[in-house]
C-alpha cells in the first residue's frame, strides 16, 4: 500500500516529536541524577548547638542535600542527638535529603578471626540505610592499616568487603581522600593510586576532596585526568595559603578565590560521567561566619551551572 506525502510527513513530525521527547526526558532524567549538597561539617560551629535551626537555614538558602560528618558509632547511633528514624524525620519535614555521610571505619571494626563485621560497623550501614544515605563514606585510614603493604592490601579487601555489606542495603561503601594518600608510598607507589588500584568500582565510590590533596602536594584536575569516571562524589572546595601557622599549608575559601580551579575540576567529573554528586565543603571562613561562607558557595556553584 503507497503511503501519501501527507502521511508519510505526519508520521516523520509524530517520530520527531517522539524521538526529541525522549531525548529531552533522558537529558531530565541525567540533570536529576546530579545532586549539589553540603558537608554538615562545614557548619560544625551551628550544627553542634542548633541542628534543627542549622539544617532550617540550609534549606532555606536553597540546599537541597546535606552530607553528615557527626554520627555516634560508639555510643548512642545518634546523628547530631537524633536517632536515625528521627534524623530521618528532620530532614523530610525540611525536604532536605542525604546521600551521604562520614563516618570512620576502623580497623577493629573486622574481625579476622570470625571474617565478619563488628556489630557497630552493622549498625553504622543499617542506620545509614534508614536515613537513606546511598553512599557510606569512611573518610579516614588509620597508620596502622598503612604501614606495610601487605597489611593495606588487606585492608583493600575489607574495603571490597564493606561494599558487599552496603549493597545488600541498597547503598555503596565509599572513600574519602586527605592528604597522606599522596605522601604515603608503599611498593614504589602512590597510596593513593594502590587504592584505586585495590577497590571495586562496582563495590567501592570514591569521593574526591579536592582541597585536601594539596597539602600532601598533589593537583585535583591530575587526579581528575588521571582517573576519569572514578569519582562518583566530589567535595567541592578551593584552597589559600594558609597563615595561621598551624601546620598546614593550605587551608579552604570561598569557592572561586583560590588556587585549586573548583569550577575546572568540578566541570570535568560532570563530563567524564563519574560524578554525580557535589559536595561543599568550606572548613576556614577567614573571619565570616560558616553559614555566611555556605551560603556563597552556593550560589557560586550556582552561578557555574549546578
Amino acid at each position: 500500500m503507497s503511503t501519501s506525502r501527507r502521511t508519510f510527513l505526519k508520521n516523520s513530525a509524530l517520530a520527531l516529536a517522539g524521538t526529541t521527547m525522549l531525548s529531552s526526558q533522558l537529558f531530565a532524567a541525567k540533570k536529576r541524577q546530579e545532586i549539589l549538597g553540603v558537608q554538615l561539617y562545614s557548619v560544625r560551629d551551628v550544627m553542634g548547638t542548633d541542628p534543627k535551626g542549622t539544617l532550617k537555614q540550609l534549606a532555606d538558602m536553597g540546599y537541597g542535600y546535606v552530607e553528615h560528618a557527626n554520627y555516634n558509632q560508639k555510643k548512642d547511633r545518634k546523628f547530631y542527638g537524633y536517632s536515625a528514624s528521627e534524623f530521618k524525620k528532620i530532614l523530610d519535614d525540611l525536604g532536605l535529603k542525604m546521600r551521604s555521610g562520614h563516618t570512620v571505619m576502623r580497623k577493629d571494626h573486622w574481625d579476622e578471626t570470625k571474617m565478619d563485621f563488628s556489630d557497630e560497623w552493622k549498625y553504622t550501614v543499617e542506620d545509614a540505610a534508614i536515613v537513606g544515605q546511598k553512599y557510606v563514606i569512611s573518610p579516614w585510614l588509620d597508620a596502622s592499616m598503612r604501614k606495610t603493604y601487605d597489611d593495606f592490601k588487606r585492608y583493600m579487601d575489607v574495603f571490597n568487603k564493606s561494599g558487599e555489606l552496603c549493597k545488600k542495603s541498597g547503598m555503596k561503601f565509599g572513600y574519602h581522600n586527605h592528604d597522606f594518600e599522596f605522601t604515603t608510598v608503599l611498593n614504589d607507589t602512590k597510596l593513593y593510586d594502590l587504592i584505586l588500584q585495590n577497590t571495586d568500582p562496582a563495590l567501592v565510590a570514591q569521593q574526591l576532596d579536592m582541597g585536601n590533596l594539596y597539602n600532601g602536594g598533589a593537583k585535583a584536575i591530575d587526579i581528575a585526568k588521571n582517573y576519569p569516571g572514578r569519582f562518583e562524589l566530589m567535595h567541592v572546595k578551593d584552597e589559600i595559603k594558609s597563615s595561621t601557622g598551624t601546620g598546614e599549608k593550605y587551608v579552604s575559601t570561598i569557592l572561586g578565590e583560590g588556587i585549586v580551579g573548583t569550577k575546572e575540576v568540578t566541570d570535568l567529573g560532570r563530563e567524564s560521567g563519574g560524578t554525580t554528586d557535589f559536595i561543599i565543603e568550606q572548613e576556614s571562613y577567614q573571619g565570616k561566619p560558616s553559614l555566611e561562607c555556605v551560603k556563597e558557595d552556593l550560589a557560586i556553584m550556582k552561578k557555574w551551572g549546578y
